[in-house]
C-alpha cells in the first residue's frame, strides 16, 4: 500500500502536526466503538477508600468513561455530516479506517473528494 501523504491544511490555519493528531484520533474510531460496546457493566457502586479521605465508585467512573467515549464518537461523525450529508458514510470510512479514495464508490472526482476531507478536518479541530 502507498504511503499515505499528509493534507495541507495551512489555509485552514492547522499545523501539520494538528493536522496528524486528528488523524489518528479518527482512526481510533473503531476501538472507541469497541470499548463503548463492552461497557455493559452495570452494578451498585462500590464504595471504597481512596487514600483515607475520598470515595471510589466504579460505576461512576464507567457512565464517565462511556460518556466520553460517546461524545468523541458523535464529534466525528457529526463533523463528517456537516462536511457532507451525503457522503459521510465514504469519508469516515476514509478518515476513520484509511480506505483511499480509489476503494470507495463516490460519486464526485478525486479533487472534490480531498477538498471535502480538508473541510471535515477543519470541522473536527473547531468541534475539539
Amino acid at each position: 500500500m502507498a504511503k499515505e501523504r499528509n493534507l495541507q491544511l495551512s489555509n485552514y490555519d492547522i499545523s501539520d502536526n494538528r493536522y496528524r493528531e486528528l488523524k489518528y484520533f479518527c482512526r481510533q474510531y473503531k476501538e472507541k466503538q469497541k470499548r463503548l460496546y463492552s461497557i455493559t457493566e452495570l452494578s451498585s457502586p462500590q464504595l471504597q477508600s481512596t487514600r483515607g479521605n475520598g470515595l471510589s465508585d466504579r460505576t461512576g467512573r464507567i457512565a464517565t468513561k462511556k460518556v466520553q467515549l460517546e461524545h468523541e464518537i458523535k464529534m466525528i461523525e457529526q463533523a463528517a455530516m456537516e462536511a457532507d450529508g451525503e457522503l459521510y458514510v465514504c469519508l469516515l470510512k476514509n478518515v476513520t479506517e484509511g480506505v483511499p479514495y480509489e476503494y470507495l464508490d463516490i460519486p464526485t472526482s478525486r479533487a472534490g473528494f480531498y477538498a471535502l476531507r480538508r473541510r471535515f478536518f477543519y470541522l473536527l479541530d473547531q468541534r475539539r
